[in-house]
């Protein structure tokens, strides 16, 4: 049996105590205990239980039903909960807090800040713990991505070209600054489409998908924008940019392509006052 620390794990229930249940760990880890007060919901003998596995206060391995904010092996935004002269404790969902030691902090954390991490067991001691040095942890191989695939990403930081990103939890990618028409902010999960990966492995994204069919997606967009909107929009393809880009987060030249496509569909008429419905 692969029972795994820091992760979802499903188990059998083996054995009912006072104080709650022993869920069966295989022969390396015997039995696991489940208390009762990190239970949710009825639980019954010989029931296979979903539980993420921990260790407690005193490094015994312990289960719970809590659906932590992030396992081992994720890149997650996660709030210090406190500090004290070994580091910093943040707040994961769980009873216990997470530990940062301040080898693993780019700068000294401070309490109530929210700060990107990755998560994984510590070689050393074998304990769960977060490091703030997330280079260290994605993967610099070359991904096998192709243009305009979807991917997500977690807002990783601003820079001066743009925004770093985290891409589908393993790679390290980057939305330039002409890419990015609506607000973003570190911590902030999204969806995403490849722009280029390079020869280095590095990857450029864009928000908005490439190419005609990209077109299409945003041009339902606006059909529906203007069958809520009395069938009128102010914008026209000589508004600002700017105007486009906080009402609709796309770009002017997605945003002619879209009333181009509906204009060829005889979906809508262009008055100098913006868009209506036929």
């Amino acid at each position: 049996m692969n029972v795994r620390l820091g992760e979802i794990n499903t188990l059998r229930v083996v054995k009912q105590v006072p104080f709650g249940y022993y869920l069966d760990g295989g022969r390396i880890h015997g039995e696991i205990l489940l208390p009762h007060n990190e239970v949710e919901g009825d639980v019954a003998l010989d029931e296979e239980v979903e539980v993420f596995l921990y260790l407690d206060q005193e490094e015994r391995l312990i289960a719970t039903m809590r659906k932590p904010l992030a396992q081992v092996g994720d890149f997650a935004f996660l709030e210090v909960a406190w500090v004290n002269n070994f580091g910093a404790f943040l707040n994961w969902g769980l009873m216990k807090d997470l530990f940062v030691p301040f080898r693993e902090q780019k700068m000294k954390m401070a309490k109530g800040q929210s700060y990107i991490v990755h998560i994984h067991l510590d070689e050393d001691s074998s304990r769960i713990m977060a490091s703030a040095k997330v280079e260290r942890y994605l993967d610099h191989g070359i991904p096998s991505y192709r243009r305009g695939d979807e991917v997500d990403i977690l807002v990783w930081q601003k820079t001066d070209l743009g925004f770093k990103v985290i891409v589908d939890n393993q790679w390290g990618g980057l939305l330039y600054d002409s890419q990015v028409f609506r607000d973003l902010r570190t911590g902030m999960r999204t969806r995403a489409y490849i722009r280029k990966v390079r020869e280095d492995g590095k990857i450029d994204l864009t928000l908005t998908r490439q190419g005609q069919e990209g077109v299409a997606d945003f041009s339902d967009i606006l059909l529906a924008y203007l069958q809520d909107n009395g069938g009128y929009c102010p914008l026209g393809d000589k508004s600002p940019a700017e105007d486009i880009a906080q009402t609709f987060n796309v770009s002017k030249k997605v945003y002619k392509k879209a009333i181009g496509d509906l204009y060829k569909r005889r979906l809508i008429i262009i008055t100098e006052e913006g868009l209506r419905l036929v």
